[in-house]
């Protein structure tokens, strides 16, 4: 049994670490505890009450809520904040019942209601014993016959043992240098990690690890977590003038407002944390275990080596081309080929093209097909590049649907990189790109696709959006965005879809439930390489990083060396192979099949990293099997 229902409260234990939360006398639902597992359930504290402090913290304030949304004398950043239709701006919510699922991943649902308004809020709780982490949600509905307004609505707030001498790891960068790995002590007030860009964006990414300053790879204790979600997200973490530290994650209230109308339930993103007494590391592992055994599509797949025509053919790709460069690969060992921009409609640069999804005439006059079967012969499967979310002013789409764009109407429709987005808010835009992605995927045995998104919002507006409050974009969205690669999921299982987003723009656990692989960085140089797959690796295994030999750099840089730090993830090539030598070639074939040999262990086993890329002149890292007989030492 790994969830206990106490007196006054429930205790949720996994393998090696436990979590517990209770009612107080006033009422209150006050987290207790979250650490090492205790040999009863009774060894865990009961929660306590607060008399608070003087007239200017009342005991709510003092009290760490499991969930607490804005109300009375409580002046912590609140997870829940409401406007009700009569004007009231606050959220009193009182227990009403719970109850345990009992089950392989065990579930404990706690029912909340507000004292007046027919408002209730249910967290959700899962317990993931085998990987040491703890998943929560919260669904709020409206039980009433007039609107709500949510103004704030995050998944889960996680509170730290007492005292306030955290440090905070997290992760930054922006496009071309993502994922570097920052550390820094937690000080009182409030530190926001965000984005507002639509996507989870290249400078930071929901996820924290905290500890108490001594931690290291290998020891020490760790309490971490992480939001599954693709859009816009906010992270608070708070250190309170009375010791009290927490971190709350959930989406991004900038600019956001939702109407819940009568009989309307909204649920929030998952988040999930976990603690270790295993260092930073530990830490790692565990994360990595749960994404290969419960998130990825294809789970434990060995991902194939590919070979990736941009930097070849940039947008000059035509029959010719691809099966000349298709020929090279081929013979180096590479198992699948994609073929990247340009293929399609009107494609010749990057001002055309963008929403007209199917092969341009001029330059496969006779389709894909025949390319397809070239490839196929040679022994390799065939992937395709796609943006979709992406539209050109110069496309027949955008000719025929210029409403279909994220705009406002009194605003210049601005275009990074030449392009628009698409509102995949509407039912119309996703039904649009469904049906032109599956007509690709059933007339042609494509086993790949690299689904890219090249620009950031702007303007979010949404004019004819059938909502009372068109902020409700930010989530609309996104699960539109869900909803399009879930069905394409569903109609095309053998596909292995791609998350790119100019790089590592869309990395996180909510694209991973449809995608198997991230594109870490636009950024290939090998150096520069270490830190941000040092980064990735703290959230993510090596089997989701696509890593790519280039030849960036390549004056500098050995073959052998660019090689060898593409190996630490999914291995991919991405070289102007018509200009490496017959000598330079022979060369990959070797470290091809020898990454062949020991994918598994890269791909599937426990990574160590022994030194830092970003504290040291030599970085080394280290994958080992799971049963420990064999490893693999970059």
């Amino acid at each position: 049994m790994t969830i206990f229902a106490l007196e006054q409260g429930w205790v949720l234990e996994t393998k090696s670490a436990a979590y517990s939360f209770g009612l107080n006398k006033a009422g209150l639902l006050a987290h207790t505890y979250w650490g090492k597992k205790l040999p009863y359930p009774e060894d865990y504290p009961q929660p306590i009450d607060s008399e608070g402090w003087a007239s200017f913290n009342g005991a709510a304030h003092l009290t760490p809520e499991e969930y607490p949304a804005y109300a009375g004398t409580s002046y912590i950043d609140p997870c829940l904040k409401a406007t009700f239709a009569d004007g009231v701006r606050d959220v009193v919510l009182r227990f009403e019942s719970a109850e345990i699922r009992e089950g392989n991943t065990p579930e404990l649902a706690v029912h909340l209601a507000d004292a007046y308004y027919p408002f209730k809020v249910t967290l959700h709780y899962r317990v993931h014993a085998a990987h040491d982490l703890i998943e929560r949600w919260a669904t709020v509905s409206n039980h009433g016959d007039t609107p709500i307004t949510l103004e704030r609505v995050w998944s889960a707030q996680w509170h730290l043992p007492s005292g306030d001498d955290y440090h905070l790891t997290h992760v930054t960068g922006r496009w071309l240098d993502e994922m570097h790995l920052r550390r820094e002590p937690l000080g009182h007030g409030i530190k926001i990690l965000e984005s507002r860009r639509l996507t989870t964006s290249h400078h930071h990414n929901p996820w924290f690890a905290l500890d108490h300053g001594q931690t290291n790879e290998d020891t020490g204790e760790v309490w971490f977590g992480i939001l599954a979600w693709s859009g816009n997200w906010k992270l608070s973490a708070e250190v309170t003038d009375f010791q009290s530290t927490r971190v709350s994650l959930g989406l991004n209230d900038w600019d956001f407002a939702w109407t819940l109308n009568p009989g309307e339930t909204l649920t929030t993103p998952p988040s999930c944390a976990g603690y270790t007494q295993d260092g930073f590391g530990g830490a790692s592992r565990l994360l990595h275990d749960y994404i290969r055994d419960t998130i990825l599509p294809h789970g434990k797949t060995l991902h194939k080596v590919l070979y990736n025509s941009w930097e070849a053919t940039l947008f000059d790709v035509d029959e010719h081309s691809q099966t000349e460069l298709a020929e090279i690969a081929a013979k180096m060992g590479v198992e699948l080929f994609v073929m990247d921009d340009g293929w399609f409609h009107g494609r010749n640069d990057d001002t055309s093209g963008l929403g007209d999804w199917w092969p341009d005439a001029v330059k496969f006059p006779h389709g894909l097909s025949p390319l397809i079967e070239r490839v196929n012969a040679l022994g390799m499967d065939f992937g395709l590049w796609v943006e979709p979310e992406m539209v050109n002013a110069n496309s027949d789409l955008y000719r025929a649907h210029s409403d279909w764009v994220i705009h406002f109407p009194t605003r210049a429709r601005i275009e990074a990189r030449n392009q628009m987005i698409l509102n995949f808010a509407r039912l119309d835009v996703q039904d649009y790109i469904i049906d032109h992605i599956d007509r690709l995927l059933v007339a042609h045995p494509i086993t790949f696709i690299k689904w890219d998104m090249n620009r950031n919002v702007s303007e979010p507006g949404w004019q004819d959006s059938g909502t009372d409050d068109a902020r409700q974009l930010w989530v609309r969205y996104v699960e539109g965005l869900y909803r399009v690669w879930g069905t394409l999921r569903e109609r095309h299982p053998q596909v292995i879809w791609q998350s790119c987003s100019g790089g590592g723009g869309r990395a996180d656990l909510g694209i991973l439930r449809y995608a198997d692989q991230i594109w870490v960085s636009d950024n290939t140089e090998a150096t520069a390489r270490l830190a941000i797959q040092e980064g990735f690796s703290q959230l993510f295994p090596a089997n989701t990083m696509e890593a790519w030999v280039t030849d960036a750099n390549a004056e500098a840089l050995s073959l052998a060396f660019r090689f060898h730090v593409s190996m630490c993830g999914s291995l991919g090539i991405g070289g102007h192979l018509l200009k490496w030598r017959e000598e330079e070639r022979s060369e990959a074939a070797y470290w091809i099949a020898l990454y062949k040999e020991i994918r598994p262990i890269i791909q599937l086993g426990d990574q160590y990293r022994l030194r830092s890329p970003q504290n040291h002149a030599f970085s080394a890292v280290q994958y080992m099997s799971k049963d420990r007989g064999e490893g693999v030492l970059f």
